[in-house]
């Protein structure tokens, strides 16, 4: 499976870290292994490790109509939303 790492930026990091959306929403896809991560100097950034069963599956999520509305739900500023792929050599 590929791994994803997405970064952004959030409202309120405890809202987004205790909100069950993401696993709902990513579920839908068999996104699995959802790690949470958060900026030790205590800054609104955020993250995520995904296992994604095919890097095509990560704008199928993105397009998922259900999307913004969980990322209102989370906090999310969608503006600052950074997506980086494995990359297998």
């Amino acid at each position: 499976m590929p791994t994803v790492l997405a970064f952004h930026e959030v409202e309120n990091v405890d809202q987004w870290l205790t909100s069950p959306k993401r696993t709902e929403l990513f579920g839908k896809y068999d996104v699995t292994q959802i790690r949470t991560f958060t900026d030790p100097n205590g800054s609104n950034r955020v993250g995520l490790i995904l296992e994604v069963p095919d890097l095509a599956v990560v704008p199928k999520v993105l397009a998922d109509e259900e999307m913004p509305a969980a990322m209102q739900h989370d906090g999310v500023r969608p503006e600052t939303l950074l997506i980086l792929q494995e990359i297998s050599r």
